[in-house]
């Protein structure tokens, strides 16, 4: 009760002084600071999956229920001044992928019991994890080595070497288009965007975003319109129709990353590390862009990932934690 009261007053005298309230958050085991990048959501369970690289674990967070438990163990190895470790995970076929930059690895972990299963070693440091439905493999973005790698799940608790495409730049941030196999993925230094097709393995286009010095980041994917969204770092989003034209920008301030899309809204989700705000962005028939509603987070918040019923996830890595902003009504 007297937390509840704490907190009670700690937002009446917000209210009172005319401020915005303090975001809700989860503090992480093992921090702070707690290193995140990339985080992935299961809709089948509900399960928020957050790598925590420095602290060796990937922590789970039941959505549904709140509960938080960790799966431990991680290698780690320090880099400079900082704890590399695990820092992405994708979800597919009932198993967690999780790249690890310490050891660069991919390893499986069997979602219903959370036990780690089988690991491949990859042939340069893992950025980015996804999962690939049409081919049933991970796919894995290698900037330093300027390639997409690919494992085979045809044994899902044990993924083997698939494949590489070369490209000409560093590729940052994925989506995927299931329903017709495509794979998207940005050239951060090129400012492209390119598209790939899954099973052949081929780069089939190539967009202009036109993000500027700084490059593009984050992706999400709307399949049923087949519009792609695309993050700018410096300003905010670029929308794209199914032939590469930009039908819509939407400047949502500065510092993007990774973002994500709510199919059952039609909203974008963005946030932005140098304004400290998350922007809900809703996509009209017509595909227009038009931010809904704003709500503070952190300074240095520069990803999100939402759960099913609209929740959205901002980590804050150097308070060791997860910024919660609630759905919208």
């Amino acid at each position: 009760m007297r937390l509840r009261w704490c907190a009670a007053f700690v937002l009446a005298a917000a209210a009172t002084r005319g401020e915005a309230p303090p975001p809700e958050s989860i503090a992480l085991p093992g921090g702070p600071p707690v290193g995140m990048d990339y985080l992935a959501y299961d809709p089948a369970t509900g399960l928020l999956f957050v790598p925590a690289s420095n602290t060796g674990k990937v922590d789970v967070i039941d959505t549904r229920s709140g509960k938080l438990r960790s799966i431990d163990g991680w290698p780690t190895v320090k880099k400079g001044e900082r704890i590399a470790g695990v820092t992405a995970a994708a979800v597919g076929g009932g198993y967690l992928y999780v790249g690890n930059r310490a050891d660069s690895t991919i390893c499986a972990v069997e979602i219903a019991t959370l036990a780690r299963k089988g690991c491949v070693t990859l042939s340069s440091t893992p950025d980015g994890v996804f999962y690939v439905g049409s081919t049933k493999e991970v796919w894995v973005t290698t900037p330093v080595e300027k390639s997409l790698q690919m494992f085979d799940l045809s044994r899902p608790a044990a993924p083997v070497a698939g494949g590489k495409i070369v490209l000409d730049g560093q590729p940052e941030g994925y989506a995927v288009d299931e329903q017709r196999g495509t794979v998207f993925t940005n050239l951060e230094d090129k400012d492209k965007t390119l598209v790939i097709d899954a099973r052949t393995r081929k780069v089939i286009a190539t967009w202009e975003p036109a993000c500027g010095e700084k490059g593009p980041r984050g992706i999400a994917i709307d399949p049923a319109a087949r519009h792609l969204f695309v993050a700018c770092a410096t300003e905010g989003l670029r929308e794209f129709d199914s032939t590469g034209k930009i039908v819509a920008r939407l400047a949502t301030g500065a510092g993007v990353d990774n973002i994500d899309w709510l199919q059952s809204k039609q909203l974008v989700y963005v946030a932005s590390a140098q304004d400290g705000k998350l922007t809900r962005v809703h996509v009209g028939a017509d595909g227009a862009l038009e931010a809904t509603s704003t709500a503070p987070t952190v300074i240095g918040g520069r990803t999100v990932i939402v759960d099913g019923s609209g929740t959205a996830y901002i980590p804050d890595s150097k308070a060791g934690r997860l910024v919660v902003v609630k759905a919208s009504r």
